[in-house]
């Protein structure tokens, strides 16, 4: 299926914060240092939990680690799949390989996209994480083909030759930021329902068990699928993953057009520091605010 453009969200719609929990607060941040590249913005003490946040700019957080000491692992349940982390160079993911081979930590699969190439990988925890590039715009296969930006083999040779004889890089560009969400959910239809129709996301290309939506002709800042079975239930609360994730408008206008469209919808709308708060049918919960360069 085609994309369809509807421009209910604003072309330059930018995704923020990731919160996740974890089980060990020390070890995490060692890892999102130490292989991501990002750095601890602050530890503070949140609803009595221990809460990292880091950055890769020291301003905007990237990922809120809030512990859960105890937490199981996530099972066949809705919830994250995994949050990419975007690098603003090929430079950049090759500095990130290069520290993951450094680190011997474990990965699960590299892919050309076509529109970015991407390394994946589990947290200490097992939630989902994806470093990834675009490649220029002007260079992308058409992004509503399933076939043009079906995963090829990334080239890890060419990668590494860009960091060859070089010191490894501690510290991720400050132009790192989160590109995009992938979510397990328990049906197709409502999710579009969800996404498409209330959020405003254009549908960008559709398999019968998965789905692309973004906004401004983006290859994708959403993707949702069915792999863990239709109808699966909410994440419990007592497993790790996925607490929020963000997206950033860029006005209040537009926060309000969204929260005037999810009230309509009937979906849930509660308070947030800049914005609101609102969740899919299967406990996924969104954050929306007004971005963080206005505040």
């Amino acid at each position: 299926m085609k994309g369809e453009r509807r421009r209910l969200l604003a072309d330059g719609l930018r995704l923020g914060e990731v919160e996740l929990a974890v089980t060990d607060l020390d070890r995490s941040i060692s890892f999102y240092e130490d292989v991501l590249g990002l750095g601890l913005r602050v530890r503070e003490e949140v609803s009595g939990a221990p809460t990292a946040r880091v950055s890769a700019d020291g301003v905007s957080d990237l990922f809120v680690l809030r512990e859960q000491p105890g937490a199981r692992p996530a099972g066949r349940h809705a919830g994250l799949y995994h949050a990419a982390v975007l690098y603003p160079s090929r430079i950049e993911l090759a500095r990130a390989a290069q520290r993951i081979a450094q680190g011997r930590v474990r990965t699960q699969g590299a892919s050309d996209h076509g529109t970015h190439e991407a390394i994946y990988l589990p947290d200490p925890d097992g939630n989902g994480l994806e470093l990834a590039v675009d490649r220029p715009r002007e260079q992308w296969p058409d992004v509503t083909s399933v076939e043009a930006i079906a995963p090829r083999p990334l080239d890890m040779g060419g990668l590494f030759n860009l960091t060859s004889g070089r010191a490894p890089e501690l510290r991720a560009d400050p132009q790192t930021r989160i590109g995009h969400m992938h979510l397990h959910v328990g049906d197709i239809e409502a999710a579009l329902a969800f996404y498409r129709g209330l959020v405003g996301f254009d549908l960008v290309a559709r398999v019968d068990t998965a789905v692309f939506v973004s906004a401004g002709g983006y290859h994708h800042h959403l993707a949702f699928n069915i792999w863990k079975g239709e109808g699966v239930d909410a994440a419990p609360a007592d497993a790790v993953g996925l607490r929020h994730w963000t997206i950033e408008l860029a006005s209040e206008r537009d926060l309000d057009d969204l929260r005037e469209r999810l009230a309509r919808g009937g979906a849930s709308v509660s308070a947030a520091a800049y914005g609101f708060f609102t969740t899919d049918p299967w406990g996924n919960r969104l954050r929306a605010v007004v971005t963080a360069s206005d505040h």
